[in-house]
């Protein structure tokens, strides 16, 4: 029977899901198979293709980050870092499933992509655009921390292209912010918020974070409130979560805590709620578990293209990426990925080849997210019924209220959408169950 009841406290581990199988289900000596892929050219019709380049580095580490960042670097070793990515992707470039393909989406996540200087940023972007070039790109995504932008960088971003300018906010308040380790502070938000939409990029996104360390319903209301004030094109909002490789845990370590000092789920859950009800009542459309939007056709190509099984080349320390049915993640030491492109080789750490029927779930869970699945996509493109195959989960799911479904689409309740990280496990195959996320 499925059990649909949740640990009310926030305990260590992660719980947003973003990739399927998970990722202790790759493995060094499946290698391999990306370089079968690679070798060979690419079919006539090609899937869409992504670039992602990981820039990690930071002005500091967030108590809450778990992403590979370094916080100690100088100049010298950034130029390092940008040569070798260079090279990576010029190698890639070569090869006959890659050569002469052109990216749909192209996104720079960190770390801190802004941390970056003007000069550095022009080099590596110059550099990337001769070895696949971006004029049929439908969208350029760049996360940035507030902190971190002049009015002549957020300038300088756009001309070499950038559309999607994410900022990290988090929250307005300055407090907040301190304790949870961001290095920036709300005037610096406004500041930098302003220069962006006086230079006109087409989508500004604020990103938000329910929940952390020393947040209460009033101080996380008038956070939400001044996002709505600033009216960006798209607002992501995520509910905080402890994975093991943050400082909070190491903390909560020490001091032999069970859970972490954030707020529990049911709260976070009503938090976003209520954020989502001010957004609507503000003119915002939820498009996801996690995204509202100004204008319903307002599109994330990078999001929906990965979850619609695109080709996506991940280069750069840590990066993950997908091409041709084989998950591959890089190598995630900095030291260990700079020795490897230096001796032409891929710094490829591990990979997992995913059949057809991995690719099928992959898909449907992710989709999920988006709160609403149209099943005729899965009858085509699989040759299944998701309805079917899945009845007694579905049926389960919704006596509990979490969804409603028919033959040709699933629609999430708000309480489904606001747990889906929880529910999709249902959705795995037996052998991924109860198994550890990274």
């Amino acid at each position: 029977m499925l059990d649909t009841t949740s640990t009310e406290e926030t305990s260590v581990g992660n719980y947003f899901i973003s990739n399927y199988p998970q990722y202790s289900f790759w493995k060094p000596e499946l290698v391999n198979h990306v370089h079968d892929v690679l070798n060979n050219p690419a079919p006539p019709d090609p899937l869409p293709l992504g670039l992602y380049f990981h820039i990690p580095f930071c002005r500091k580490r967030c108590h809450f980050c778990y992403f590979r960042v370094y916080t100690d670097k100088k100049a010298s070793e950034i130029r390092a870092y940008i040569d070798s990515g260079i090279k990576e992707i010029e190698k890639y470039g070569a090869m006959p499933y890659l050569k002469g393909r052109k990216p749909k989406f192209i996104y720079f996540g960190g770390g801190t992509p802004s941390y970056l200087s003007v000069s550095q940023l022009t080099d590596l972007t110059d550099r990337m655009k001769a070895v696949f070039p971006w004029d049929e790109a439908e969208e350029v995504a760049f996360e940035c921390e507030p902190g971190t932008l002049t009015e002549k960088k957020l300038d300088q971003i756009r001309k070499l292209g950038v559309t999607r300018l994410s900022l990290g906010v988090e929250s307005f308040d300055d407090h907040i912010l301190e304790i949870n380790g961001r290095a920036h502070r709300s005037k610096e938000i406004i500041r930098s918020y302003q220069y962006a939409q006086n230079i006109g990029f087409p989508q500004i996104n604020i990103d938000l974070i329910a929940g952390m360390i020393d947040e209460t319903e009033d101080n996380w209301i008038r956070t939400v409130k001044k996002a709505i004030e600033l009216a960006p094109e798209c607002v992501t909002i995520y509910q905080m979560e402890i994975p093991y490789n943050t400082t909070i845990y190491k903390e909560m370590k020490e001091s032999g805590k069970i859970t972490a000092p954030v707020a529990d789920w049911p709260t976070k859950r009503r938090w976003v709620s209520d954020a989502f009800d001010l957004f609507v009542e503000a003119g915002y459309t939820i498009t996801s578990a996690y995204t509202v939007v100004k204008d319903p056709d307002v599109k994330f190509v990078y999001r929906d293209a990965l979850w619609g099984g695109a080709d996506m080349l991940g280069t750069g320390v840590a990066s993950f990426g997908h091409i041709g049915g084989v998950h591959v993640q890089n190598e995630h030491d900095i030291g260990t990925y700079l020795e490897r492109v230096t001796n032409n080789e891929f710094p490829i750490y591990r990979a997992y080849p995913i059949n057809d029927d991995e690719t099928l779930i992959r898909e449907f869970i992710l989709q999920l997210k988006l709160g609403e699945v149209n099943l005729d996509y899965f009858k085509k493109k699989f040759n299944e019924d998701i309805a079917r195959r899945f009845s007694n989960t579905l049926q389960l799911l919704k006596n509990d209220g979490y969804l409603t479904y028919s033959v040709n689409s699933i629609k999430l309740s708000r309480d489904g959408l606001l747990q889906i990280d929880r529910l999709i496990h249902e959705f795995f195959l037996a052998e991924h169950q109860n198994a550890r996320y990274a």
